[in-house]
């Protein structure tokens, strides 16, 4: 396979990103030791949109049974790999049931199919003219999209590298045991601790996921 040009400028980013991170102190050193290199892998080709969909269809739900609720999901739409904002739109309540989707769920897909259809939610190429501060409240407007999907859709759509979702349970406990502390901070506390990590708050995040549990 071809080495892009857009996988050799974030296998840059990456470097200088770990040699920051590595810097802050022994901990942070340490871990990044243990992990090793930086392996991020954000999927730039998929529309804000789909990003959405798909972030719903896994929050608060193991990877696995995300993937079978998608499966299920893109099977009703054997005309495209995914299904279309007027797919979605077009299946009734007992079909999004039926894949997985709870009441509120399905609920904020039909908000995010509208919010398309109307521009709230951006095209990529227009998502990628806007800055975190103007996209965080403009999709968190939509009904049942919190800060962490829209942070989600930051890091692994947009490829932004300074995204730290201190509300997701896994960094915080990622922290808590990177740091030996007994209880894990609260998001605020989170978000004035990692000041110091950015502007590759990304990749922090990436490393305290994988935090090693022993």
């Amino acid at each position: 396979m071809a080495f892009s040009p857009y996988r050799a400028a974030m296998t840059d980013a990456y470097l200088a990103a770990c040699s920051h991170l590595a810097a802050l102190d022994a901990d942070w050193a340490a871990l990044l030791a243990r992990v090793g290199p930086c392996g991020h892998q954000p999927k730039p080709a998929r529309e804000p949109y789909e990003a959405l969909v798909r972030a719903v269809a896994y929050q608060q739900l193991h990877a696995r049974a995300g993937d079978a609720i998608l499966a299920r999901l893109a099977a009703l739409t054997p005309h495209a790999p995914f299904p279309m904002p007027a797919d979605l739109l077009a299946l009734s309540d007992e079909a999004l049931r039926g894949c997985g989707f709870s009441a509120r769920k399905a609920a904020t897909l039909r908000a995010i199919a509208t919010g398309t259809v109307d521009g709230t939610v951006p095209d990529r190429a227009t998502a990628g003219t806007l800055d975190d501060a103007a996209l965080v409240p403009r999709l968190t407007a939509l009904p049942g999209i919190g800060r962490w999907t829209v942070e989600m859709l930051l890091i692994y759509t947009l490829a932004r590298l300074d995204v730290l979702p201190a509300d997701d349970y896994g960094v915080r406990e990622g922290y808590r045991r990177l740091k030996g502390l007994a209880a894990a901070p609260g998001p605020a506390t989170l978000r004035a601790l990692a000041q110091p990590w950015a502007p590759y708050r990304t990749v922090a995040a990436w490393y305290l996921w994988r935090v090693p549990r022993d």
